[in-house]
């Protein structure tokens, strides 16, 4: 499971750099913008040149309107500014057709200028809140429109999280369709240490967190701090180490 975590802007981007070894991925976002609010082009840069070569960058797009050409556009520009991880928050689409539309012309316009840029299509566990598209038709979104990953996160960040909205056995099923379609899982939405054990069973490969790695748990107040990042990700490595010792067990006994 990787690890992918996301600073609000360069500053907290030096901390993430301090704490490179404990994580896979830099996701650059703008969280007064919406869940997946989209950055300025020259953070993305700045952001990319903060933090180790080594390490891959991402960048929201947005909580994106059915709008297919400003959304390309917008995702070749993530793509131009450094980011190799383009993640569309689908929150404008109201039907999968919707979603597969915007997503093709964010595949064409992003590989058209790096073919090996990676394109997330995000939904929200949340939907149903805000009238988008159904968390588990993510999956085929992503698979009919030639994206990478299918992610979903929470649109309203009040305090309810992934699992309160979509449960794990709910998670899992979106995790078995997304390997399904050749495709990677990435959840996310307030995820917490806590939540780690679930998230390990169910085989996500990325797990998105910024609140649980800031200064008191606070996505909007708080700072990221690099102790936190590697408790976090030694947490994950736990969870792992157990998980692969009970599926050994099993196998063995099997």
């Amino acid at each position: 499971m990787l690890l992918l975590i996301s600073p609000d802007g360069v500053d907290e981007a030096l901390d993430c750099a301090k704490a490179a070894e404990h994580l896979d991925i830099v996701d650059v976002k703008k969280p007064d913008e919406g869940s997946l609010g989209a950055n300025y082009p020259w953070v993305i840069r700045e952001i990319r040149d903060a933090v180790p070569a080594d390490k891959p960058v991402s960048a929201t797009v947005g909580d994106v309107p059915y709008k297919p050409g400003t959304v390309a556009q917008a995702a070749l520009g993530a793509a131009v500014s450094g980011a190799t991880y383009i993640k569309v928050g689908l929150y404008g689409c109201t039907t999968p057709e919707q979603a597969i539309e915007v997503m093709r012309g964010v595949v064409r316009a992003v590989k058209d200028y790096r073919p090996d840029a990676f394109v997330v299509a995000s939904g929200y566990a949340d939907a149903h809140r805000i009238g988008c598209v159904n968390p588990l038709a993510l999956p085929d979104i992503a698979r009919r429109s030639g994206s990478d990953a299918a992610m979903l996160d929470t649109a309203i960040k009040d305090g309810t999280r992934l699992f309160d909205h979509v449960p794990p056995e709910v998670c899992a099923e979106f995790v078995r369709l997304a390997h399904g379609a050749g495709l990677l899982a990435a959840l996310a939405g307030s995820v917490k240490a806590a939540d780690l054990g679930a998230l390990t069973r169910i085989g996500t490969d990325i797990v998105g967190v910024r609140g649980a790695v800031c200064e008191g748990g606070d996505r909007n107040t708080g700072r990221i701090r690099p102790s936190l990042v590697a408790a976090f990700r030694a947490e994950m490595d736990r969870h792992a180490r157990e998980h692969a010792a009970t599926a050994a067990a099993a196998a063995t006994a099997g």
